[in-house]
């Protein structure tokens, strides 16, 4: 009896050193590579309303479809790419998958057509396809599922700082207009590109692939992470075949799919149009405000964002995610987002764009912890695959309707009511599907 209280009490001290080394070891830089994919995936949006669209004589469709045609190219090359990593190992191929977009990246700074901007963002959707879900299934294969929600909480971090962050130093870089004969716009494509082909290198470095290589950890750390990753996986395999065909033809899968949908459909829209709706300020309520203040107001929501994410994440730890971790954010997102643009200022309507914000990302990392209760290896790369890569046609989805929409109505009001009805959809299905997918660790 004593012996008994011993070992599981040393075992829970085991526990605790390993997840947290994983937490400093692994979960920064992996989310640093994240903040790096979104900087550059986004910088469009930056670029825009900042020189782009005037010196390329373009629309808001055009603008629309050169941010969505990212995602042809990465929804492509999604499945594949995860079974790559699968089969080569998480530190070769994101490695080549950030050398690979920071290079393609770079080359926006010499951009001088539209047709050549599509060109490129369809070059960079090709090169980052893999990247996101490979983050996703790397760090999945790393900690036991009790431990997942917060793991995966604390790598999507890096996706609202992203803006928080990199919203001032994107404004910063544009203002260094002229700089070695260039647009401001066009070295921040430079100086937001660099960092993905430095990381890059080092990651081939740093990361290991697995417990095993890991020399940080120590051999007691090594057999219980070893020990408790294969229970899990021997108990999923039971119910569910490592088969890739059966992960793909799993309704659940499917139902996933159409809520991550939903919630990057919503990402989306705010991400690439948010600094142009605060560029209309000026017209809509007489504001002014240089580069540097826009790209302010830009990270205001997301500051908030971080930490709604955060605390919602931590609860969803202590309780075991439920559907009502998803559903609950994304049905304030859908109600927030189209109530945004009837705001009578500039502080309501950021009041209201703050709070969809905070939704969406509340909403997402623990998402993500669905598919791992349910799938495991291959099936597990091909399934998370499947899900962003059916998720991220809103990606193409989102800027391309919401730019369309507003050059056909002049307004962003109705492009706004298409977010909130797909976040609510998003907001059924995540409650319709908890049973199905239910948390064995739920308290």
């Amino acid at each position: 009896m004593n012996a008994t209280v011993k070992i599981s009490e040393q075992d829970q001290l085991v526990e605790k050193s390993a997840i947290r080394k994983i937490s400093i070891r692994l979960v920064p830089f992996i989310a640093l590579m994240f903040f790096i994919n979104f900087l550059d995936r986004t910088a469009i949006s930056f670029a825009g309303p900042n020189g782009m669209t005037q010196d390329l004589g373009m629309t808001a469709a055009q603008f629309g479809f050169a941010a969505g045609i990212f995602f042809f190219g990465y929804i492509v090359l999604e499945i594949p790419s995860n079974l790559a990593l699968h089969k080569y190992g998480a530190r070769r191929w994101l490695a080549r998958i950030m050398v690979t977009w920071g290079i393609v990246a770079m080359l926006f700074t010499w951009v001088s057509s539209v047709s050549g901007l599509y060109t490129l963002r369809f070059l960079l959707g090709v090169a980052e396809a893999g990247f996101f879900p490979g983050a996703i299934l790397y760090l999945s294969t790393w900690v036991p599922g009790r431990h997942r929600a917060k793991i995966l909480a604390l790598f999507y971090l890096a996706q609202p700082l992203t803006t928080v962050i990199g919203a001032p130093i994107a404004s910063l870089l544009i203002q260094a207009h002229g700089l070695f004969g260039y647009e401001g716009w066009r070295i921040m494509f430079f100086g937001v590109a660099a960092p993905a082909i430095i990381v890059g290198i080092i990651t081939w470095f740093y990361l290991p692939d697995t417990p095993t290589a890991a020399k940080w950890l120590t051999a007691g750390e090594r057999d219980w992470l070893n020990r408790e990753l294969a229970k899990e996986e021997a108990g999923k395999l039971s119910g569910h075949g490592s088969m890739t065909l059966q992960a793909l033809k799993d309704k659940r899968v499917w139902l996933l799919s159409v809520i991550y949908f939903g919630l990057i459909y919503g990402l989306y829209a705010l991400a690439f149009f948010l600094p142009t709706i605060i560029s209309g300020f000026e017209a809509k309520f007489g504001t002014k405000f240089d580069v540097f203040d826009k790209g302010l107001i830009t990270a205001i929501p997301y500051l908030p964002a971080a930490v709604a994410l955060f605390f919602w994440s931590r609860d969803a730890s202590k309780r075991g995610v439920r559907a009502w971790h998803v559903g609950i954010p994304a049905l304030v997102g859908a109600i927030s987002i189209p109530l945004a643009l009837l705001m009578s200022s500039p502080e309501a309507t950021v009041l209201a764009i703050t709070l969809t914000a905070c939704a969406i990302f509340s909403a997402l990392p623990n998402f993500w912890s669905f598919p791992s209760r349910f799938l495991t290896g291959a099936a597990a790369a091909a399934g998370i695959a499947l899900i962003n890569t059916v998720g991220n046609i809103a990606g193409f989805a989102a800027p391309y309707i919401t730019g369309a929409v507003k050059d056909a109505t002049g307004l962003f009001e109705l492009p706004m009511f298409i977010v909130g009805a797909l976040m609510l959809i998003s907001a059924i299905l995540a409650f319709s599907i908890g049973k199905s997918i239910k948390d064995p660790h739920a308290k």
